[in-house]
């Protein structure tokens, strides 16, 4: 995201107050503020202050992911299996059918550097206990210690271990944030070498353009609760390769022949534009694609609210026409 946006070609808006909207429940209202205090990025090249950024950031997010989705856990049974360099959560919910076979391959969130262990186990639980659905969620590799591509090349190992046990249209790769960013590259990387591809794709308020050049991250920036340009965590991710690259930032790629897709935003969400942009793009190239927008909805909507709700039956819905 420039910096620098003054000129010919930019509106300047006065200072205003943005009000909190009555109409979403009270439960949305809290998550729209106030509004957090955010950890300064360390230098690019000072991988020790990362590593400490990681750690400090996922020591702040445990507990409040263990308050949200620790009682899932019991709900389900939960097998841990190494996958090439990558860890996987296998996990099924206790009352699943046994004869439902359908598997979401999920990719956690988290600025693609955060998230891991614990962390990717309890995302996991949480989504199987929404959907009711069999999760394997993928605890890939990040930097500071493992830049691209090595989170690509684990979803997909992953994603050709799991098609050793089930058909394609068994399948469905998923991913929010940073996980939505990786669900598609895998899936442009999968058809690039040739792999069959799963019966649909779930793309939650998704991290697509690590470029940061769509509309929101300026009209946006500092609505959103929480969330600023990761332009520092991209380049680290990055690792030296160009961000527009499509396995990178899958907004750009070719999308002949995607899975049928869903996604979601919000009004507020930093990554609006990104969410819209790749629903044009997806509906551009054929692909039947089904975009659900929350009303003054920040980033990863509003989870345990009645609008978040409505977006989970969206996706139940969405899942069982898919499969």
């Amino acid at each position: 995201m420039a910096d620098d946006v003054r000129g010919a070609e930019a509106l300047l808006v006065p200072a205003r107050f943005i009000p909190l909207p009555s109409h979403v429940s009270d439960a949305a209202r809290a998550y729209l503020g106030p509004f957090p205090e955010l950890q300064a990025y360390p230098g690019i090249d000072d991988l020790d202050a990362w590593r400490a950024y990681v750690n400090s950031s996922e020591q702040a997010i445990l507990p409040l992911l263990r308050h949200i989705n620790g009682r899932a856990a019991v709900t389900s049974e939960v097998e841990t299996r190494a996958v090439g360099e990558a860890g996987v959560f296998l996990i099924t919910p206790r009352d699943l059918p046994a004869e439902d076979r359908g598997v979401i391959l999920e990719f956690h969130g988290g600025g693609l550097i955060t998230c891991a262990g614990e962390l990717c186990e309890l995302m996991g639980t949480g989504l199987a206990a929404r959907l009711n659905r069999r999760v394997w969620a993928v605890d890939y590799r990040m930097p500071p210690d493992h830049p691209y591509p090595a989170a690509l090349d684990d979803g997909v190992t992953v994603y050709r271990a799991l098609l050793q046990e089930r058909a394609p249209q068994e399948i469905v790769v998923s991913g929010g944030s940073a996980g939505g960013n990786l669900a598609a590259a895998v899936m442009l990387r999968a058809r690039d070498e040739g792999l069959p591809l799963p019966a649909g794709v779930i793309l939650n308020t998704p991290e697509l353009d690590l470029t940061e050049s769509g509309d929101s991250f300026h009209t946006n920036l500092g609505i959103d609760p929480g969330l600023r340009s990761l332009m520092p965590v991209n380049l680290l991710y990055a690792g030296g390769h160009d961000l527009s690259h499509p396995y990178l930032s899958p907004l750009f790629g070719d999308l002949a022949d995607f899975p049928p897709t869903l996604l979601t935003s919000g009004t507020r969400d930093l990554y609006l534009s990104n969410t819209v942009r790749m629903h044009r793009a997806l509906r551009k190239a054929g692909v039947p694609a089904q975009l659900h927008l929350l009303e003054a909805g920040a980033h990863t909507g509003f989870p345990g609210s009645p609008e978040g709700d409505e977006i989970n039956r969206e996706i139940s819905r969405f899942l069982e026409a898919v499969w």
